[in-house]
């Protein structure tokens, strides 16, 4: 599959390739716990970088909450030789499929992203897979961008191994800042541009509805394309 999906991509057959493919497995949604550590975080836009499996449910959540001001598909953890869709789904890489969000602290603070990202995007006790997605390049990983974004993110990932709301241990990675590459832009606002893609259809938009229900004070139905 993943083979396939890398030789998709190379000849831009994008509408029929996609992160993985559409499967029968239940999705969960889990309410991760109030952080009891809260972001104390200067003013001004901050940056934050997650990793959850495939990048378009990442950047299609967080382009659906208040105060996201930029949320961009990419690869983080390898090389600028390897940071291509087509090298990325070999699983040779040592790149995960990224988001890179762009955030106002004073509508939305990091902890509450974090919230967010465990309860309808990604499940931390998966190990290099989520969904049907499975290699490396689809791990659950935290980006801090400062030492503030590292302290939280510590305290929160023990905390949710601590409430055991998950009944398994929680094994998302805490990953030093290397550097973001920007994915192709066919992959940029995927769930805006491919509403009726099956696997769209199947992972994806179920995600933003979990958002919807479970934070409607974080939703909202405007969909934030490419960063405007």
């Amino acid at each position: 599959m993943q083979a396939r999906n890398a030789l998709l991509a190379a000849v831009g057959a994008f509408a029929l390739s996609g992160c993985g493919v559409a499967a029968s497995a239940a999705e969960r949604f889990v309410e991760a716990p109030v952080a009891a550590l809260q972001a104390e975080e200067p003013e001004g836009l901050q940056v934050a970088i997650f990793a959850g499996g495939c990048f378009w449910g990442v950047e299609g959540v967080f382009s659906h909450v208040r105060g996201v001001k930029s949320s961009v598909s990419g690869f983080h953890g390898g090389s600028e030789s390897t940071a291509t869709y087509g090298q990325i789904v070999t699983g040779l890489t040592d790149h995960a499929e990224a988001v890179r969000v762009v955030y106002d602290p004073k509508v939305v603070r990091y902890d509450e992203l974090l919230q967010i990202l465990f309860s309808v995007v990604t499940d931390p006790t998966l190990l290099n897979r989520q969904g049907p997605d499975v290699g490396s390049h689809y791990r659950s990983a935290i980006v801090p961008m400062n030492n503030e974004q590292a302290r939280v993110a510590r305290a929160y990932l023990a905390q949710l191994d601590d409430s055991g709301v998950w009944g398994a241990p929680v094994v998302t990675r805490i990953e030093r800042y290397k550097k973001f590459y920007e994915a192709e832009q066919y992959h940029q606002d995927f769930i805006a541009k491919n509403p009726r893609h099956g696997y769209i259809v199947r992972w994806d938009a179920p995600k933003v509805r979990a958002l919807a229900d479970m934070y409607p004070e974080h939703y909202t139905s405007t969909f934030l394309r490419d960063g405007s």
